[in-house]
């Protein structure tokens, strides 16, 4: 039991962390072109809403409470919302700054775009695998707990 906690303490925390990694990098991307016609920049609008939900979700449950595997539905959604925003912003490139699964460049550096596109296509591409095996982690507990149904035992029955 501690043991699952610890994991989706964990779990949470690497959420988080990815989470923050996106809103910053794409933050950045968005206050330089901040003066553009905001129907051009949906996909990078749509990626940070993703990432302050998924910021706002991981702190509210980093927390180790039984309680908060039952929110399983909740990390598909966001799972599946983070899988699109890495299909935007993979279709956005297109290939110009090569290979999408193609990690070398990743960078934080200021002249390098290419490698702050490839960090927040990779950490939105992990974010999204985090928050599926969390919800999965989810699946397994709950309906591990729906078994262990409480069934009163009568004295006479008793084996002892």
């Amino acid at each position: 039991m501690i043991l699952t906690d610890i994991f989706a303490m964990i779990l949470r925390l690497a959420e988080l962390a990815f989470a923050a990694i996106v809103a910053g990098i794409n933050g950045e991307y968005l206050h330089a072109v901040k003066n553009t016609d905001s129907w051009d920049q949906g996909r990078f609008i749509y990626t940070e809403v993703v990432a302050g939900i998924a910021i706002f979700l991981s702190i509210i449950w980093l927390f180790p409470f039984a309680g908060s595997f039952v929110h399983w539905p909740v990390d598909i959604v966001i799972s599946i919302c983070w899988f699109v925003a890495f299909g935007l912003l993979v279709n956005y490139l297109n290939g110009t700054c090569g290979y999408v699964f193609d990690w070398d460049n990743v960078s934080f550096r200021r002249g390098d775009q290419c490698g702050k596109w490839k960090a927040v296509i990779a950490f939105a591409f992990v974010s999204a695998i985090c928050w599926l095996v969390s919800a999965i982690i989810g699946i397994v507990w709950v309906r591990d707990h729906e078994r262990r149904e409480y069934r009163r035992r009568t004295w006479y029955r008793s084996r002892v």
